[in-house]
């Protein structure tokens, strides 16, 4: 059984209270990092137990239970993107295929076959998607057909953290429970408990999401590629964007991080121009009202804008070093023009 995690506790009273009267399909939403994956295998298994707890929780005893955590259940589908799949993984690694980020209308379509089949047990069926986003347009639509005529004693759980790209008629089909982000003072708690230096700082980073934050501190490489940017986006006059981009490329750095810690450097910037304070590189504070004083508010607002368009954009097939090359190139140039204006 995986975690059940503090923060936690009053949503999954609130699932354990739909166990009476299940609905066809649940939507879990909520910022990344929360535990909404491990929170919906938690209730998809608590379903399919035959001897569930006085709490709602699996009794990691039973035959289903059993299936379930050697990943076998006969009633249960898990459907992701095979690039969250370590199996797909390894296999792109030996075929030199890169595993796709969506899910596909064949994953989709593939239950149909099972949503059709008598339940093994004699109980429910489960399927958990995630995140559900990620379905392509045909995907959601081969869901969507089977959500408008669901099976009886059938349970789909879409997890998602950006539930506004699913389309309105999914969402209108699903019960959703939003998983709200813990507290700063839980989170830092959790992290002690791991065993985890500077867990403050390392939540900071992590944008506030705990598991995120337990993430962090297992990337070490990860680590040293954001001080490297940090460094030189500490230092704009010593920058060379060229060499710069050319390093995190040959490091493989992904596109997306590297916007991420580009958003927070300016989000902490624009907070400080604004209200003094720091939220995310809090230990750089002194650096960051600094630089903040030669930037001019429109340019660092626009820029913060333009990263999250990047941001979107950000799994498409582009060259790496040319959009880091860009991107530090806009950095640059707003402290160049920048006299403090305001908007």
């Amino acid at each position: 059984m995986r975690e059940i995690y503090p923060w936690q506790q009053e949503i999954w009273g609130r699932l354990s209270g739909l166990r009476t009267r299940l609905p066809h399909a649940l939507l879990l939403k909520g910022a990344q990092g929360v535990g909404k994956f491990d929170l919906a295998m938690n209730f998809a298994q608590s379903v399919l137990c035959e001897q569930p707890l006085e709490n709602g929780m699996a009794c990691d005893n039973c035959p289903s239970c059993h299936w379930f955590q050697q990943e076998s259940h006969p009633d249960f589908r898990l459907v992701q993107p095979d690039a969250l799949a370590a199996a797909n993984e390894e296999l792109a690694g030996e075929s030199g295929k890169k595993p796709a980020r969506q899910i596909t209308v064949d994953q989709v379509r593939a239950l149909a076959g099972f949503s059709n089949l008598t339940s093994h047990r004699g109980g429910y069926r489960v399927v958990v998607i995630c995140p559900a986003e990620s379905m392509n347009v045909n995907a959601a639509n081969a869901l969507l057909k089977t959500l408008e005529e669901p099976p009886g004693q059938m349970l789909f759980i879409l997890v998602s953290h950006k539930p506004q790209h699913l389309l309105p008629t999914i969402l209108s089909r699903c019960h959703t429970l939003p998983a709200s982000m813990p507290s700063v003072q839980a989170s830092v708690a959790w992290l002690k408990q791991q065993d985890i230096d500077d867990p403050a700082g390392l939540l900071a980073e992590a944008g506030f999401a705990p598991l995120l934050a337990r993430q962090l501190a297992d990337e070490t490489g990860a680590s040293e590629e954001h001080e490297l940017v940090l460094q030189a986006l500490m230092r704009p006059e010593q920058m060379d964007e060229f060499a710069l981009a050319e390093e995190l490329k040959n490091r493989r750095v992904e596109p997306v991080k590297v916007i991420q810690w580009l958003q927070q450097w300016c989000y902490d910037l624009a907070s400080e121009k604004f209200i003094h304070q720091v939220r995310y590189n809090i230990k750089l504070h002194d650096s960051i009202s600094k630089i903040s004083l030669s930037i001019a508010e429109f340019d660092l607002l626009q820029l913060l804008k333009d990263l999250s368009v990047a941001k979107r954009e950000a799994f498409h097939p582009l060259e790496p070093r040319l959009l880091f090359e860009a991107l530090f190139a806009s950095y640059r140039q707003i402290l160049r023009s920048g006299n403090g204006r305001s908007v």
